[in-house]
Parts: C-alpha cells; sequence; structure tokens
C-alpha cells in the first residue's frame, strides 16, 4: 500500500476518530458502556490476527519467516486482546506502552503490501489500529494510570521480547521486529541510520518514547 494513498489516510483517520469516540464514551457513561466496548474490541483484535494469519494460509503464503507471531505488533495485538477481557495492571501497561509505540507507528507508516479492498488491508488495521483505540480505551478512556516503575518494567519485557525475535530471525531467516534490515516500504527507522545502528538508536528512543507516554498519562489523568 502506498503511503498516505486515500486508502492509507482513510485507516489513519478512521483510528483516530474511533480511539476519540472510545475515550469520550468511556468517560461520559463509566462501565455501561466501556465494559461491552472493551470485549467487543478483543473480539476485533482477535478476529484481524486470525483473519490475516488464516489469509496467508489460504492463499500459500503463510511462512515461518513472515507469519510468526515474533514482530512486537503482533504482541501488543494480542495482549490488549487479553488486557481489554481482563485488564490487569500489566497487561494494561504492555498494551499502552506497545500500541502507542509500536503499534502506531505500523498505521502511519504501514508495512502492507496489499491495498483496499484487499482482506489484507482490513485485517493489518483490525489488529493494528485495535490495538491503539485499545490503549487508549484503557488508560485515557477508563484512567487505568500506568503504575510506579511501569517504564524499566515494560522496557525489561520489551528487551525479552526483542531476544526472542533475534532467535526466530536467525532460525527462519525471517526479520522479525526488523532486526536484519528495515521494511522495505520506508518507516521511521529509514531516519536512525545503516544496520545495526538503527537497531541500537531504536532502543534508547524506545525508552525516551516510553517515558514521553508515562508522561503524557500522568498529565491526562490528573485532569
Amino acid at each position: 500500500m502506498e503511503l498516505w494513498s486515500p486508502a492509507h489516510l482513510t485507516a489513519v483517520a478512521a483510528t483516530a476518530l474511533v480511539a476519540a469516540l472510545l475515550v469520550a464514551s468511556a468517560r461520559r457513561r463509566g462501565e455501561a458502556f466501556a465494559v461491552p466496548a472493551r470485549r467487543a474490541l478483543a473480539l476485533v483484535l482477535l478476529g484481524g490476527f486470525a483473519g490475516e494469519q488464516l489469509a496467508y494460509a489460504l492463499r500459500g503464503d503463510w511462512s515461518a519467516e513472515v507469519n510468526l507471531p515474533f514482530q512486537l505488533t503482533d504482541a501488543v495485538t494480542l495482549v490488549a486482546a487479553a488486557a481489554l477481557w481482563r485488564p490487569a495492571p500489566l497487561l494494561v501497561e504492555l498494551t499502552y506502552f506497545w500500541a502507542l509505540s509500536a503499534s502506531a507507528q505500523a498505521v502511519i507508516t504501514p508495512d502492507l503490501g496489499r491495498d483496499f479492498p484487499d482482506i489484507l488491508y482490513f485485517t493489518y488495521f483490525a489488529a493494528h489500529s485495535g490495538a491503539v483505540a485499545a490503549a487508549c480505551l484503557l488508560v485515557f478512556g477508563e484512567r487505568r494510570a500506568p503504575r510506579t516503575g511501569a517504564v524499566p518494567r515494560v522496557y525489561a519485557i520489551t528487551a525479552a521480547f526483542a531476544a526472542c525475535a533475534a532467535i526466530a530471525t536467525v532460525a527462519t531467516g525471517g526479520n522479525y521486529m526488523f532486526l536484519r534490515r528495515k521494511p522495505v516500504r520506508g518507516s521511521l527507522l529509514d531516519l536512525l541510520g545503516p544496520w545495526p545502528v538503527y537497531i541500537l538508536v531504536a532502543a534508547v528512543l524506545a525508552l525516551a518514547l516510553f517515558a514521553a507516554l508515562a508522561a503524557l498519562a500522568r498529565a491526562a489523568l490528573d485532569e
């Protein structure tokens, strides 16, 4: 899909609109809205993830190099679905920091070889945009603030997941978490230097971004 094409802009606008509506409705109507909204959104996320896997399999395109759940955005899709169904503090924190970093970037700079109206267009944005909406609903809508120590805790889990992604990358010859090379369709990683420099720079920026997101949550929830 071409960046900033009408189909891409529509998806970005829809993501922002749905997230804003979920937050506003949850704040206004409380659990009477939030609980069924969370359950419905969890099903959307799981449907997007499962639908993408099924679409690749039915087309004969599924491969261990690409489709194992070792992209961080795969992890946040599944974690966000769990957090929406049962919002334990750690699940909410992982959803918030991962979705508003990795999933948000995936929405803004999608690494997607299909365009509207291909089914993979819908599954891609259901999973990635859905995770962004989930983070906003849980934290800004339901006011579930990240706990003290959330930034180093989530960063450590992210590093552990990256280590697993590195093993999967070596074992399959894939490119999980873009550890072997940058996305071919362009992303923010293009601004961070060549391999492996961009990996180290991204790791530092991720910590800074997590700290900024924690500050944003505190400021928003202290209103």
